[in-house]
């Protein structure tokens, strides 16, 4: 068999809310971070965004499972499949043989060493021959262009749906960090409970998500930028008949103030354990965000008007780790930050 046997190089940015693969520097896997198993036989239906769209409109044969929670692995049979079916989206000219699998994936910069061999287990099961991790703000500051190892400091602040790291990069290492489990999932849980109090009206997860989308804000005045308001439709949560309510963008940021401050100190927290000399670097080149969490408007201008450092949105925030994970993938012998 070892006559056919071919490697197949990839990047994982194994997400909470989207799985990203990366092969032959394209993105080639793009799909939400669920699955939908039978209940009786615990068979995969479906995954990605297939999975998604049954979300919340499952019948009593089916479940729809997030297999990573907080930006780690919550249910390892489900992670497995999830990884093992999108790595079979991955398109190929020769699906006679299963490729040896070399790949980078990317964890919070948290991680307890539990939460590591959680990641490297799921990953060998799916088929890696070679498992290579890298933290995730190391992977995002590649992904924007940002040469790691050169001895300048640069600062990272990637919000994604379970976890905002922050990070102080240097010379190919991390000086100063802080993982934070208050991110995108945070703030759709707490559009739903908003929801619920302010406008007596039931919505799920994914309508929740949509209102995030729309008007989702991180000031209460974003001038021209303004969203106009956002309708949404649900069951009235007394009466379970049905609602039409306009949603303002002044109204989340409101409801996203608690969840938002927090980010706030973390990163203040963040930057009181850099060495001064880093700081100055900081203070001069920015710090950049990344994630989809930097979508949320005005946010970098919220936090350049409180810390007084410029934040800049990384082009393409969302696939910033991605891309820097590929990069990693390319140059496994040359950097020694990757685990091993």
């Amino acid at each position: 068999m070892g006559l056919f046997s071919f490697t197949q190089e990839i990047a994982i940015d194994l997400g909470t809310a989207n799985t990203i693969i990366i092969h032959n520097d394209k993105i080639v896997v793009d799909e939400p971070s669920v699955v939908a198993l039978d209940k009786r036989s615990d068979k995969l239906l479906a995954i990605g965004e297939k999975a998604r769209q049954m979300q919340g409109k499952e019948n009593e044969g089916i479940r729809t499972v997030r297999p990573l929670r907080d930006g780690v692995i919550a249910d390892f049979y489900a992670a497995e499949l999830m990884i093992r079916g999108m790595i079979k989206m991955i398109p190929s000219k020769n699906r006679l043989f299963m490729p040896s699998l070399k790949m980078v994936v990317c964890i919070p910069s948290g991680s307890t060493e539990v939460e590591i061999r959680a990641v490297r287990d799921s990953s060998e099961h799916a088929g890696g021959r070679e498992v290579y991790m890298i933290y995730e703000p190391m992977a995002a500051a590649m992904g924007i262009g940002i040469d790691v190892e050169a001895p300048a400091g640069c600062m990272i602040v990637d919000i994604g749906g379970g976890t905002t790291e922050i990070a102080v990069i240097s010379l190919g290492g991390i000086v100063s960090n802080k993982s934070i489990r208050i991110a995108g999932d945070d703030l759709t849980q707490d559009i739903v409970e908003y929801m619920g109090h302010m406008h007596n009206i039931k919505v799920g997860e994914r309508t929740a998500e949509l209102i995030k989308i729309n008007v989702g804000a991180a000031l209460t005045d974003l001038g021209e930028e303004a969203p106009e308001d956002y309708i949404v439709r649900g069951p009235n949560r007394m009466t379970a008949l049905p609602m039409e309510v306009p949603v303002s963008y002044q109204e989340i940021a409101h409801c996203l103030e608690k969840s938002i401050s927090k980010i706030e100190t973390a990163i203040l927290s963040a930057l009181e354990q850099t060495p001064p000399e880093l700081y100055s670097d900081i203070v001069q080149r920015g710090i950049y965000l990344t994630g989809g969490g930097a979508l949320l408007r005005g946010l970098n201008k919220r936090l350049t008007d409180k810390l007084n450092i410029p934040f800049h949105i990384a082009d393409d925030p969302l696939h910033a780790v991605a891309r820097g994970t590929g990069i990693a993938l390319k140059n496994v012998d040359k950097y020694s930050f990757l685990i091993r």
